[in-house]
């Protein structure tokens, strides 16, 4: 007697590629053609009824995490419907796709892996990475854009290995869903260098190189062969930097950026929504930008590289460089920086103090303190990038308000248990007087009758629309012109002017919003010479470039 054995017939490849998937919304005639027949069921339905239902789906899911995976499933099945759902409900997804809810599911990656997406390249294997870019049968002019992480820095939540590859998705989802960016053009990597995280290096499950982080000429070395690699094999492709921890990110930034075309969003687009919040306090301020004086308090990669933008700033509205950088103080966990402390970093030299300037002032164990440096400076901008909770007390805004008629104050440490100081104090403690911008989503605060809007510093805002324009002018760089151009864009589309009114646009029509940065910054790519392509119609090319969720004909065949 032989054995029976259940017959289970294959899947058709169309229905388990993501990219021509269309599942029920395939016609009759499509599923004659692709060898569908009988393999669905019988009703076609519209994009617009798929997304109807997989919103309900996913909103039946019983935690973001949940809703997380439910949406990276379906980007898993069908790319264009997922793109459908995210683009509607942009503003409630983001955060699941993204920050805050892809910090659990990078956590969680490896035992709750289901599918591969991206491409892994490893330091343990380096010459692999030719032969990995070619198992993506993509030519040289298909692609646009290249998310990559060596996840050192993720989210706050540290280093994560080889489960960071979810940021770079995470990111690749946002610029599709925010500005158009063809997911079909995009690829996301993974630079897999080890961890030294304790519970993955003895995690059995863990899926990463089991080994602490390379660093030094090694890592120097995997990175400089990425670099060249990825940009000869995509010519075209922005390269984007996400979560490298503060020292490389900054180092890879200044060494490599007048080389390839390069995108850090922790530094750049960090430091450029940040000046688009101050473009717009300074309408309301009513002293320019070259007259700023502006106080960083968590003197690291971030702040620094935002007083970089904002010093640029200064310099393009008329102040002498060297002016610039003197109208910058940045205090750290030494306190107020000066030129004679030994443990500076190089990034914060050039606006270290001379000891001479601080003769006198009041020190605490040796070091001038956040409150005697306001005191001093009287700032009109007080940026807090320091992750220390409540640093901002009602002495430190009382002394901006003191010193300045509409004080700047940013706390925008995140998440809120780090935040410098609630927005609902600030005002309060500053009499309502202050102009205060986020790096969290706050709610709206009422004080003497005013209901304050609170504008986010969200990188949503701005990075999106910067990488369409650099995919559509073409652009050799990312300028320091083009990062500008993004923020004054982005703070152009909001009238900060009535009382209350809010620092920054919401995120609730980002297609719209990126299309108008995207814009700005093609401009801005023409005027600095680095753009490769020049369109006669600026805004017209940008708006073609964009992406559409949309079943096309002839893209199930």
């Amino acid at each position: 007697m032989t054995e029976s054995h259940a017959h289970t017939p294959a899947t058709p490849s169309v229905l388990v590629d993501p990219l021509r998937n269309r599942g029920v919304a395939f016609t009759p005639e499509e599923r004659d053609a692709l060898g569908l027949t009988g393999r669905l069921p019988s009703r076609v339905l519209t994009l617009e009824r798929q997304s109807q239902r997989a919103y309900q789906q996913m909103q039946a899911q019983d935690s973001d995490l949940a809703k997380n995976v439910y949406l990276e499933q379906l980007h898993d099945r069908n790319e264009t419907l997922y793109f459908k759902v995210l683009a509607e409900h942009l503003t409630e997804l983001l955060p699941i796709v993204y920050d805050p809810t892809v910090g659990e599911a990078i956590e969680k990656y490896s035992h709750e892996y289901r599918r591969p997406r991206g491409i892994f390249l490893s330091i343990d294997r380096p010459d692999d990475m030719e032969k990995a870019f070619a198992t993506l049968q993509l030519g040289p002019e298909d692609v646009d854009l290249i998310v990559c992480t060596d996840a050192e820095e993720i989210l706050g939540i540290g280093d994560w290995g080889v489960n960071g590859i979810q940021i770079s998705v995470g990111k690749l989802a946002v610029y599709t869903a925010a500005a158009g960016i063809d997911p079909r053009r995009v690829v996301a990597v993974s630079l897999d260098v080890g961890t030294d995280r304790t519970s993955l290096l003895e995690d059995p499950l863990y899926l990463g190189n089991q080994h602490p982080r390379v660093r030094g000429a090694d890592y120097d070395a995997f990175i400089e062969k990425y670099l060249e690699r990825a940009s000869s094999t995509f010519p075209d492709a922005l390269l984007h930097f996400e979560d490298f921890g503060p020292s490389n990110a900054r180092r890879i930034l200044e060494q490599y950026g007048g080389r390839y075309r390069i995108f850090n969003d922790d530094m750049q687009g960090t430091g450029a929504i940040t000046l688009a919040a101050a473009l717009s306090a300074v309408k309301v301020s009513g002293v320019r930008m070259r007259d700023q004086k502006l106080v960083v308090f968590g003197a690291g990669t971030a702040g620094v590289g935002i007083a970089d933008q904002l010093r640029d700033a200064m310099i393009r509205d008329g102040a002498d460089p060297q002016q610039a950088a003197a109208q910058v103080w940045l205090i750290d966990k030494q306190g107020l920086l000066t030129r004679d402390m030994t443990d500076l970093r190089d990034f914060q030299q050039p606006y270290a103090r001379p000891p001479s300037e601080v003769t006198g002032w009041a020190r605490s164990d040796g070091a001038i303190s956040l409150l005697e440096a306001v005191r001093r400076v009287r700032p009109t901008i007080l940026l807090g990038t320091s992750t220390a909770h409540g640093a901002f007390t009602r002495e430190v805004v009382e002394a901006m308000s003191e010193g300045a008629e509409r004080p700047i104050i940013f706390p925008i440490s995140n998440p809120t248990s780090r935040i410098e100081a609630m927005p609902a104090d600030v005002i309060a403690w500053s009499s309502g007087k202050a102009l205060v911008a986020t790096g969290i989503p706050v709610d709206p605060v009422e004080y003497d009758s005013v209901t304050y809007q609170i504008g986010q510093a969200n990188n949503a805002l701005l990075y999106p629309g910067l990488g369409l324009g650099t995919i559509v002018s073409g652009a050799s760089q990312v300028t320091a012109g083009m990062l500008l151009a993004a923020a004054q864009a982005v703070a152009d589309q909001v009238d900060p002017s009535g009382p209350g009114a809010s620092l920054l646009p919401p995120v609730d029509n980002l297609r719209e919003s990126s299309a108008i940065t995207a814009t700005a910054v093609v401009k801005a790519a023409l005027d600095d010479g680095v753009a490769t392509s020049k369109p006669v119609d600026v805004a017209a090319a940008v708006r073609q470039a964009m992406w559409q969720p949309a079943y096309t004909d002839g893209a199930a065949a």
